[in-house]
């Protein structure tokens, strides 16, 4: 097994391993090496959904996606599916899973099964490597602030963004969920500072006027955008990819219109943010 580095600021990339023959010692390596990068890639595995299942469960509990639809016969998989003759796609904007949750999922698993001739690409962000990049006055600005975060905009049964994946998300009614969590988030297994705000789920700045909490967190966008941040994973079939949601962004680009791509999903459960 080898682990050599996707970027400088985020994400690693794990050669020469079947993941479902990790050794006790192996998986404590590739577990050090989420922690330190944020996102891992494994190239060439051959998953049926219990292997996935049984791989995701050395992770932690399973926490089942209540929006996603789930792979026929496995709830613990959510579909990540864009057909031919679909337009948007799942994930198609900066995000961090689950950050309207009081415990946010602690990562998330995606395993390849059918990839478009060109594009699909997945875009990370590193939440370390961008808060340590801030200067020292906006540290100082924004070290003991908190956020609301929220899902009804995006899940909701207003919701327009919802309505145009027709039938792709589940359970409208059960949308509404709001969170408070810190904007610096010292990560609660690795003790690093990074950021916890993103565009797709961050509602506002906890006590602060809506002009000005708006304002500050397009600031904040707006450095974390920046390629210096990034890693781009290329998808091939066979893929599985990673993430830690307490860590890093992503963004699935949409740019194969006339073409599937399915994945499937497993999140672990994690602890609340503090």
């Amino acid at each position: 097994m080898e682990i050599s580095k996707a970027s400088e600021a985020v994400g690693a990339v794990v050669d020469n391993v079947d993941v479902r023959g990790l050794s006790d010692d192996q998986f404590a390596e590739v577990r050090n090496a989420f922690l330190a990068h944020g996102a891992l890639f494994f190239r060439d595995q051959n998953l049926t959904p219990d292997e996935h299942i049984a791989f995701a469960r050395r992770w932690g509990a399973i926490d089942v996606n209540r929006f996603f639809k789930g792979r026929k016969g496995y709830p613990e998989i959510a579909e990540v599916l864009k057909e031919p003759d679909q337009q948007l796609n799942i994930g198609g904007g900066w995000h961090t899973d689950h950050s309207y949750d009081a415990a946010p999922a602690m990562g998330s698993i995606l395993y390849a099964l059918e990839i478009p001739p060109t594009g699909g690409d997945t875009l990370f962000a590193g939440m370390a490597a961008a808060y340590e990049a801030l200067d020292d006055a906006m540290k100082e600005r924004i070290k003991d602030l908190k956020a609301r975060h929220g899902n009804a905009h995006i899940f909701g049964e207003e919701s327009a963004y919802r309505k145009g994946f027709e039938g792709r998300y589940t359970n409208p009614d059960q949308a509404g969920q709001t969170a408070v969590h810190p904007i610096v988030l010292t990560h609660p297994d690795s003790g690093v500072k990074g950021l916890y705000v993103n565009p797709g789920f961050t509602l506002e700045i906890v006590d602060m006027e809506p002009q000005e909490s708006s304002a500050l967190l397009q600031e904040l966008y707006a450095h974390i955008t920046q390629d210096r941040f990034h890693h781009r994973h290329i998808w091939r079939e066979g893929d599985l990819a990673m993430w830690d949601n307490r860590a890093t962004w992503h963004y699935a680009l949409n740019d194969y219109q006339g073409h599937r791509r399915y994945l499937n999903r497993i999140t672990i459960e994690g602890v609340p943010l503090g």
